[in-house]
């Protein structure tokens, strides 16, 4: 069954001011056309991706001139931070801690050339932190 989008995070996005909102719009497609279960929220003043429930990958948008995916495993810290492992099949995740990156989409050519192994990553990373 495909993901369906969120009629909250609908509202936001459409209430959305930000210098990059079409590359927000992109990306969140592209996510949710990812072929494992995927629901969506606000968090945290953004659109956040999660599995079984549970944020794993959300949006950063301030400031307004940056689109940013923070991949992390929820809200509360883990307590097996320094066992947890993940190849980022990609190259692009920014380690700030054991189990927490980034994603930085520098500028809409960056995005445009991105989107689909952004979603190839946020699916790698929702199977790698299924509880």
């Amino acid at each position: 069954m495909p993901n369906v989008k969120s009629p909250q995070v609908d509202t936001f996005i459409n209430e959305l001011v930000h210098s990059r909102k079409p590359e927000i719009e992109q990306l969140r497609h592209a996510i949710l056309a990812a072929p494992i279960e995927i629901t969506e929220q606000v968090k945290w003043n953004a659109p956040s991706f999660c599995c079984n429930g549970d944020d794993r990958v959300t949006f950063r948008l301030h400031p307004g001139d940056r689109v940013e995916l923070v991949f992390h495993r929820g809200a509360k810290k883990r307590a097996d931070t320094s066992t947890f492992t993940f190849h980022d099949p990609v190259g692009r995740l920014k380690w700030l801690a054991p189990d927490r990156g980034v994603v930085v989409l520098a500028d809409h050519h960056d995005t445009n050339h991105m989107t689909a192994d952004v979603a190839a990553l946020v699916e790698a990373w929702m199977s790698a932190t299924r509880d």
